[in-house]
Order: C-alpha cells, then structure tokens, then sequence
C-alpha cells in the first residue's frame, strides 16, 4: 500500500534559510543541548544553503545518553515482547500517517528525490513491521532431551546497544536495527550522521508518540568524539555501524579490543555480469537505475558492468544503457536525480572520472556536464550519470568504490573471465547476472565472491525476514552476524539455554497411597546428566 497523507496534528514546519532548525541531542525523553555548547551547520545539498544546526556532542553527553539507558533498561525488558511490539505497531502506523512529511525532510537534507525519498520512509517501516512480528518470530525452543530432563532456550536482551549510521538513507537505515533491539529489550543510543540529522529529530516525536517511554531510546549527535565515546563506554554492549570499509575496520577492532559485540558493515564494489542471452530492455532498465539511482550513493550501487561476448545484443545493451541514462534530469523531483551530498564527495567522483579519462578510458556519458545545468548555478554538488569503457580492468574506477552515478564498463570474451574479475576485488557486498537462462545464473550465483546475490536484479537488498550485510573476509563487512532480519535478531538477543531435571515420581504411591519397592521402572537413559555420558 502506498504512504497514507501527513496528519496535521502538528507544528512541524520544514527548516529553511529563515527557519533554522537546532538538532540537540535526545536524552531520557528531552532534547538538551551539548554540554560543549557547540554546533555544525546543516546545509541542504540541492543548493548548499543552510537549513539548521546540530550538536556536537563529547563523552560527557554520551555518557549521559547511556545512563538513561542503563536505567531505563530494567523495566523495559521487563516487559513481554507483546508489549514491546504493541508500542512499536503504533510508531508503524504513525510513521505511515507522517510518511510525506518524512520525506520531504529527506529531500531537503540528503537531496534524494522525492520517489526516492518515500522509499526510503517505506523500506525502513518494512522493518518495523518485521519488528512488531517478533512475538511470534523470536519465541524460544523447548525440548525433553532425556526421561528426567529438558532442556529450554530463550532470548534475553544484550542491554544497552548502540547504532552508529551514514547518511545516505536518514531514515531507513536507524530503522534497519533500532525497531529490532526496542522490540527485544534492549535500550538504544543512536548516532545519527550530522548531515542529515533532521528526520530523526522528528522521528523522534512520533516514537514519543507512540508510547517508547524515556530513556529506552536516546540520540546524540555529533562526529569522531561522539562515535568514540559510544564505542568506548563499558556498559554500551554491542554496537552496529554502517559507513566505509576504512572506518569500519576501525569501529569493529576497536570493538573487539573491549569484547563488544559488533557489526559493522563497510564499502562495496558492485558487479552486474550481462551475457548475451539477457532480455536487452529490461536489463537495461534495471542497470541504470541501479547505478544512477539515489545519485549512486548507496552500498547496493551497481559500480562495474560487464559484458560478455562480442555481438549485436551486448552493442544494443551498451546503446539502451546510454540512452535511458542520458534522458535523466537534475533534480529532487520524480524520475530526476537529485545531487552529491556535500563537496568532498563531489570532489572524490570528479577524480575518478578525470583518472579514468588521463588512464585512456572513453567517457560515454559525462556527468561533469551538469556543472553547466541551472540547478548547479544555484549552488549544491551536481554530477550527472557518467558511464565509462574501460580498456584495462586494473584502473582505479573498476576497482575502488566510487559512491557516486558512475558505471564501468569493461567487456570480456569468457564467462570465467567475469568472474575472476569480480571474484578479485577485495569488497564482497552485492553482485548480479543478467540471463534469461536459468542453468547460466546458477553458474554465476555459485561462483560469486559476494554475500547479496541477484538474477536481473541489479540491487538484490533481501526484505525481511532475510537479513542484509556483506560476505565475512571482504572489506563490506568486518565483526558479528548480519543487520536486519533474522540476522539483527540474533545480534540483539543473548540466546539463554536452561536445562532441567525433574525427578520421575512414583505415580502409584500418589494415587493408592501405597509404595512399591524400587519405584517406577523405565528403560535406561544413557545420557542422563547423573555425572556419565
């Protein structure tokens, strides 16, 4: 179903150049400003203009936000998941109700389009449906193991846990953990990125809305100090992270110098195979919107095509690619692409494609072009599609993550040449093949160094139940288990396993009254817990 409309039931006005918003952080149920008393500007990527100011948080701020947690921790996992997941189905419905206006804060401070930007709000309430299933997802096991004994598990949360997150989704991705750890008892810090600190503010609301009592979630904002600090605090249990592969290495063996659990998933390098049999429209289709979509800044961006084979189908893939992506307009409206979030990206992508072009390759469609379009005269980081044929597939773009609308392409004569070459990138988070043959994508899917595997699927993201993250060993992902689905489940719980012995009475003295000899006789257990095995 799509978004319901906005309710009015509200004073929320968007922030804008006259109307600055302040981002303080959210602490036992109260926004309270830093104790440094020090703040960032928040600029609106389209144009660059200011729209507001977050805190910049130290330790004494984070150390705040997790003794509300620790306080508020006890009588929240107290209470049945039931109970938990009946105040996260109202933060759902509410977030459906307030969907629009959500989006538009993510327009205003991530620079998405608004298609884009309504995904975002559905795709993480996704999660928090998952969430509210959880009474009947996360039910423990029981079983008699033996005639006198049983054994029994069951989900205890970690405690307090903490979310660090990236800008590129403001909504989706706090959704992608902290609807899972509320729901199983945990109490939450989140680190918003201080780009886009706006729709959380105001999501905020809508979970003191919903009933989340204070101090179960709290919010500090913030850079390096702030994700220091959290990181660092002994009674901060386990801590999820999602950003660069440079820092997420950082974040996971910091973690495990303190034997926190963590997950912290990094970069990717993603790669779209098309053989010569794919249904050329379609594939197409899919591959610009993949590269191309949320301006490329996503980690299940597609980054590398290749093709296989030289003929008339892969000439008209490589020509409907180009003409679909040359037809993609500047902008925050529908169907447009909206700019880079700030000019240190900016600057990172122009360098790529100005690499590739000094290292031979030819530019087949020049993003930089849009440095001309009006929408760049009005300020903001602007970078249309780019696609680029490679000659050698050792130049940097074919190998290091762009995060940005840029799409390689490097042609190959052999299937086993595809795949060594995706199998060869240190990054290990997404990968797809184009085919209408069945046989030909389990070939592929059985031999990709990835963890998120599509068939015409250029961004294969699993929906819940499923979880997401990328492949053990790479550089996407570094630390414990998955994120979402049944994969944050796991990382939010203790799984606590208790097993009992209840002698066997005898049954005839209870009933007669009288007592045999020896009592109740059964065969033997070999496995009975009396000290042998």
């Amino acid at each position: 179903m799509p978004p319901a409309a906005p309710t009015t039931d509200n004073d929320y006005d968007l922030p804008n150049e006259e109307n600055l918003a302040t981002v303080d952080n959210f602490i036992s149920g109260k926004f309270v400003p830093p104790s440094s008393g020090n703040y960032m500007p928040v600029t609106s990527p389209p144009n660059s203009s200011k729209i507001g100011t977050v805190a910049l948080s130290t330790k004494s701020d984070v150390d705040d936000a997790v003794a509300a947690a620790k306080a508020a921790l006890p009588s929240w996992s107290r209470l049945t998941v039931k109970s938990r997941a009946a105040i996260m189905l109202k933060f759902h419905a509410l977030v459906r109700e307030n969907a629009r206006e959500l989006a538009e804060l993510i327009v205003l401070e991530n620079g998405k389009n608004m298609t884009e930007a309504l995904a975002d709000v559905a795709k993480g309430n996704e999660t928090v449906e998952y969430a509210c299933s959880l009474p009947q997802l996360a039910q423990g096991h029981s079983l008699r193991v033996s005639s006198e004994v049983s054994c029994e598990d069951r989900r205890d949360p970690v405690g307090v846990v903490a979310s660090i997150v990236p800008f590129n989704f403001p909504f989706m991705v706090p959704m992608w953990t902290v609807p899972i750890a509320l729901v199983t008892g945990n109490t939450v810090v989140l680190k918003p990125s201080e780009k886009v600190p706006l729709t959380m503010k105001r999501v905020v609301g809508l979970m003191t809305k919903a009933g989340i009592p204070d101090g179960v979630f709290n919010m500090v904002q913030g850079t390096r100090e702030a994700v220091e600090a959290i990181i660092d605090h002994k009674d901060v249990r386990a801590v999820t992270f999602v950003g660069s592969s440079p820092v997420a290495s950082i974040v996971a063996s910091r973690c495990r110098s303190l034997n926190k659990r963590v997950t912290a998933l990094g970069g990717a390098k993603n790669h779209l195979i098309a053989l010569p049999d794919c249904e050329i429209e379609g594939a197409a289709s899919d591959i610009v919107v993949s590269f191309a979509g949320c301006a490329g800044q996503r980690c299940m961006a597609a980054s590398v095509l290749i093709t296989v084979g030289q003929g008339p189908s892969q000439d008209a893939l490589l020509r409907t690619v180009l003409e679909k992506a040359s037809k993609i307009k500047p902008g925050t409206g529908p169907g447009e692409m909206g700019p880079v979030i700030d000019s240190a990206s900016h600057k990172k992508i122009l360098g790529y494609i100005e690499q590739s072009e000094k290292d031979g390759a030819e530019i087949l469609l020049d993003g930089r072009t849009w440095a001309d379009a009006p929408q760049a005269k009005e300020g903001g980081c602007w970078v249309g599609p780019t696609i680029i044929k490679h000659s050698s597939p050792s130049d940097k773009a074919m190998n290091e993550e762009v995060f940005g609308p840029v799409l390689s392409v490097y042609n190959v004569s052999s299937w086993s040449e595809a795949i060594a070459i995706e199998n060869e990138n240190p990054f290990g988070n997404a990968a797809c093949v184009y085919t209408t043959n069945g046989g030909h994508a389990q070939w592929f899917v059985s031999r990709f160094r990835a963890s998120m595997l599509g068939i015409n699927i250029g961004i294969p993201v699993p929906r819940e139940p499923f979880s997401f993250g990328g492949l053990y060993g790479t550089k996407s992902k570094y630390g414990d288990m998955d994120i979402t689905g049944d994969g944050a489940v796991e990382f939010f719980t203790n799984r606590i396993k208790i097993t009992s012995k209840w002698p066997t009475p005898n049954v005839d003295e209870y009933i007669t009254g009288e007592t045999r000899a020896g009592g109740a006789v059964g065969p033997t257990d070999h496995a009975n817990f009396a000290g042998r095995m």
